[in-house]
């Protein structure tokens, strides 16, 4: 067999694993070690690519990014911060119709400003807010619809744990590729701020009777408004600031931030020994489960380079005239396909390996790509039948709740078309990922 028989029968086989149940990251690695062993004909020396791998592969000092955001992310979820800005988020928006759904997906942009992570923000916003939305007229479907659609938001908006993963596979700049995120994570933001006005403008029956909603009185005082907001805003100056004003570095801004949501959840006397533990333990397993598809994905793009299949392909994509822009649109339509069914981390870390070196060669921008990369995976957390997104809020409902999988899925549907649409628009002008770079 020939390198490129070899690599292509690996990503035929590997779609076969993956959809039969197989971990990503085990199908990965069995198929990187056969794969090198049938190039060299010799299992003595893929057995130790793989040692080489697993010591090589997180051994950089960017990783420590990776742990340091996530148990930032889940401190914040304990101290309560989700809680403090959707309320002040539902004065602020409240004689508006729909005011409540805007109140989601602002609280959501503020939330995935210090947290990264969308499944952290489909949780702790379907605790949260579902219940405000339905005792005020919303229909089920349209309040955990548009929980899970702005839950993306925690990917998108900096800091972003996938930004991290792209900006380690592709040895990009993983400040440079936060800053990337803030334009079209505040376009998708506005955006679903204006589908849920028009929502409610022309198919009331989707959202629900608004009429409690709108007459709703102010809850809170000015000083409490500010009480729940400047943690918020000293936490995100805190990571943010640092990033960009050059005072941290990723690495370094993962660890103030960390630091700086202990502090608040000790001050506001909501993290007991036994929230602690339970972060810490948390943080490792995601960690861990990060780590070993990283791993993994590394021996897999080791596999391709010495099959040869990046040349073949970028040979291939010249001769058939399809363009960098044709090729990634493709990418980005096998991502919206496999979201239907891996997490966002696993099609990442399967499809960029395969097409990075071509589109490299072809000159594209790959801050731009990431930005691009991220929008696609993260549609995926809409979609059936994964939708991680969907099951999470199912999940945080609880076993009594009456409200189905098929609701949630209808429910998020139109975030997902406009998630298409944003897509698109930062295809078609890459400013919008590239101007604050």
């Amino acid at each position: 067999m020939t390198g490129i028989e070899i690599a292509f029968g690996s990503i035929l086989l590997m779609l076969v694993l993956v959809y039969s149940g197989m971990h990503v990251a085990i199908a990965l690695t069995l198929l990187s070690f056969i794969g090198v062993g049938l190039l060299r004909d010799n299992f003595d020396i893929a057995g130790n690519m793989l040692v080489l791998a697993f010591e090589d592969s997180i051994s950089d000092y960017l990783f420590g990014v990776v742990p340091l955001f996530v148990l930032m992310g889940l401190l914040v979820s304990v101290a309560g911060i989700g809680r403090d800005t959707f309320q002040v988020a539902a004065q602020v928006f409240r004689k508006i119709a729909g005011g409540l759904g805007i109140a989601t997906v602002a609280a959501n942009a503020i939330f995935a400003a210090i947290t990264g992570i969308s499944i952290a923000s489909a949780a702790v916003f379907t605790k949260v807010a579902v219940p405000e939305m339905v005792k005020h007229g919303y229909t089920p479907k349209f309040a955990v619809g548009v929980v899970a659609g702005s839950s993306v938001l925690g990917m998108l908006i900096p800091p972003s744990l996938l930004f991290i993963i792209y900006g380690v596979l592709t040895e990009q700049s993983v400040g440079a590729l936060f800053i990337a995120g803030v334009i079209p994570g505040l376009l998708l933001a506005a955006s679903y701020c204006v589908g849920i006005l028009f929502m409610a403008r022309f198919t009331p029956g989707f959202i629900g009777r608004l009429a409690d909603a709108t007459d709703t009185p102010p809850t809170l005082t000015l000083i409490e408004v500010v009480s729940k907001i400047t943690p918020i805003v000293l936490l995100v100056a805190l990571v943010l600031g640092g990033i960009y004003g050059g005072v941290f570095t990723p690495t370094e801004a993962g660890a103030a931030g960390a630091m700086g949501a202990l502090i608040i959840a000790l001050v506001k006397r909501r993290l007991s020994w036994g929230d602690f533990w339970q972060v810490l333990v948390q943080t490792g397993h995601i960690t861990a489960s990060i780590c070993i598809l990283i791993i993994g994905a590394s021996l897999y793009s080791r596999m391709l380079a010495m099959s040869g299949m990046p040349a073949w392909l970028g040979t291939a994509v010249a001769e058939a005239g399809i363009g960098p822009n044709g090729t990634v649109l493709l990418l980005l339509l096998a991502m919206v396909v496999l979201g239907t069914i891996l997490d966002s981390a696993s099609i990442m870390l399967l499809t960029l390996p395969i097409v990075l070196p071509v589109l490299t060669g072809a000159g594209v921008d790959l801050i731009w790509l990431g930005v691009l990369s991220i929008l696609a995976v993260e549609i995926g957390l809409l979609t059936p039948p994964f939708g991680i997104a969907v099951f999470v809020i199912k999940a945080t409902l609880g076993p009594d709740s009456t409200v189905t999988l098929g609701q949630i899925f209808r429910g998020a549907a139109p975030f997902a078309a406009i998630m298409i649409m944003v897509l698109l628009l930062v295809f078609l002008f890459p400013w919008l990922a590239t101007a604050l770079v």
